[in-house]
C-alpha cells in the first residue's frame, strides 16, 4: 500500500468528521456570519484548536468574498490552500547519519512500539541500527524491546532493571560507533513534568549523548498519541522545559477523528511531525507529509 493510500486511511475519521459536517452546513445556506461560526465550531471538535480555527476561517473569510466562493467543494479547497500555506514556512527535518534519536513522551502513548517501528523503517531503508533500553525504570520494559529487537532483527544494548539510564547511553554510543552503526534509537522512562528525578534523567542522557558523540546527528522525538487531541500540546509544554524537541512522532492517527491536532502543533510550536503512526503492523509508520495530510484532510 502507498503512502499516500495509508494516510488518507489514517485520516478516514478526521476526514469524515470534517467533510460530512461542511458539506451538511453548506447545504443549509450562504456563506454568512452563521456559516463561518459553525465552521469554527467544526475546525474545533477536530481539535485544530481555538485560536487557530479562527485564523483559518478568517482567512477564508477573505479569500471567499475576494474569489466569490460558494459551493462546499470550493471551501474545501481554499482551506487546503489555506493550510499549506500556513506549513510552508516550517522548518522539516531531514535526517542525517549518523544520528541518534532519543525517543521521550508520557506513560501509554506507544513509545516503545514507535521505537520497534523506527527500527523497521530505517532496516527498509538500508541503515545499521541499534536499539538502547534507556527504559530502566519501568518493570520489563527491556523484555518489551528485546521482543521488537528480535522481531526486527536488530542489536539491542540494555542493562539489568534499575541501572543508570545514562550509563545504558554511554555503552549504546560506544557500541554504535564501534559497529559504525548508523541510527542509535533510544528509548526512555515514560514520564510526567510532576517526577523530577525523571526528568533530570533526560538532561543527563542528553549530557552524555553531547560529550560521548559530538560528531553525531542529534534528535529529540517526543511520542504524541494522537486520540488525546488537545492534551498533546500539555505534553509538549511539559518536555520542553527540560529537553529540547525537534519533532514529533504521532501516533494512532489511524483511531481517532482528532487529526486536525496536527495543525494546533504546528501553530503553537512550530515543530514538525516528523514520523506518523497509520496503523498497528509493523511497517506502518511513515515520514510525515504535510500535503499529503492537508490533501486528504477534506
Amino acid at each position: 500500500m502507498g503512502l499516500f493510500k495509508k494516510i488518507g486511511n489514517a485520516l478516514k475519521k478526521t476526514r469524515e468528521a470534517l467533510a460530512r459536517k461542511i458539506d451538511a452546513l453548506l447545504s443549509h445556506g450562504e456563506l454568512d456570519d452563521d456559516f463561518y461560526d459553525e465552521l469554527t465550531d467544526i475546525l474545533i471538535s477536530c481539535d485544530i484548536g481555538v485560536r487557530t480555527s479562527m485564523d483559518i476561517v478568517d482567512s477564508l473569510r477573505l479569500e471567499a468574498r475576494k474569489n466569490k466562493i460558494r459551493t462546499a467543494e470550493d471551501v474545501k479547497n481554499e482551506l487546503k490552500k489555506i493550510l499549506k500555506d500556513e506549513f510552508a514556512a516550517l522548518q522539516e527535518i531531514k535526517l542525517e547519519y549518523p544520528a541518534i534519536i532519543t525517543i521521550i513522551g508520557v506513560n501509554g502513548v506507544g513509545k516503545t512500539t514507535t521505537i520497534g517501528k523506527l527500527s523497521k523503517y530505517f532496516k527498509n531503508q538500508k541503515r545499521e541500527v541499534t536499539l538502547v533500553a534507556g527504559d530502566t525504570f519501568r518493570a520489563a520494559a527491556s523484555d518489551q524491546l528485546s521482543q521488537w529487537a528480535d522481531r526486527t532483527k536488530t542489536r539491542i544494548i540494555k542493562h539489568a532493571e534499575g541501572a543508570d539510564a545514562a550509563a545504558v547511553v554511554y555503552d549504546g554510543i560506544s557500541s554504535a560507533k564501534a559497529k559504525g552503526t548508523d541510527v542509535l534509537l533510544v528509548d526512555t522512562a515514560g514520564r510526567l513534568h510532576t517526577k523530577t528525578n525523571l526528568m533530570e534523567e533526560l538532561k543527563k542522557i542528553d549530557k552524555v549523548i553531547n560529550r560521548e558523540y559530538p560528531e553525531a546527528h542529534k534528535y529529540n522525538f517526543i511520542v504524541l498519541d494522537a486520540t488525546t487531541g488537545q492534551n498533546a500540546l500539555n505534553q509538549i509544554n511539559a518536555f520542553n522545559g527540560f529537553v529540547h524537541i525537534d519533532g514529533i512522532i504521532l501516533t494512532k492517527l489511524d483511531g481517532t477523528a482528532k487529526g486536525g491536532v496536527v495543525i494546533a502543533i504546528e501553530k503553537d510550536y512550530h515543530l514538525p511531525v516528523v514520523f506518523v503512526g497509520v496503523g498497528e503492523g509493523v511497517d506502518d509508520l511513515e515520514m510525515f507529509d504535510y500535503n499529503e495530510f492537508i490533501d486528504n484532510l477534506f
